[in-house]
């Protein structure tokens, strides 16, 4: 895989910002990207060392009336970064 296209961007929710003071980073990422691929796109891209990654997939959120879907699914991961790593910075993108 790409690994220019493994991160899509962050996820900014009151829980994701609570986890930063722990050093981890909720991100979301491609459909088909796995674990190796974001610690590689993470070290590539923003010289950041990781130590551990999690994986999850959210469903499709709909509503109880019918058919109308109101969230699309997605992966995301958690990210917790070394000890001796910098804060990431999705915006520092290095090409």
């Amino acid at each position: 895989m790409d690994l220019s296209r493994v991160i899509i961007g962050s996820i900014v929710t009151e829980k994701a910002e609570r986890l930063k003071v722990q050093k981890t980073y909720t991100l979301r990422v491609a459909s088909d990207a796995t674990k190796i691929d974001v610690r590689n796109a993470l070290k590539k891209f923003y010289d950041i060392e990781v130590s551990s990654v999690r994986s999850m997939r959210t469903t499709t959120k709909t509503r109880s009336a019918g058919a109308i879907v109101k969230r699309q699914p997605f992966k995301k991961m958690l990210v917790t970064l070394a000890k001796d790593s910098k804060q990431l910075d999705i915006s520092a993108f290095k090409a």
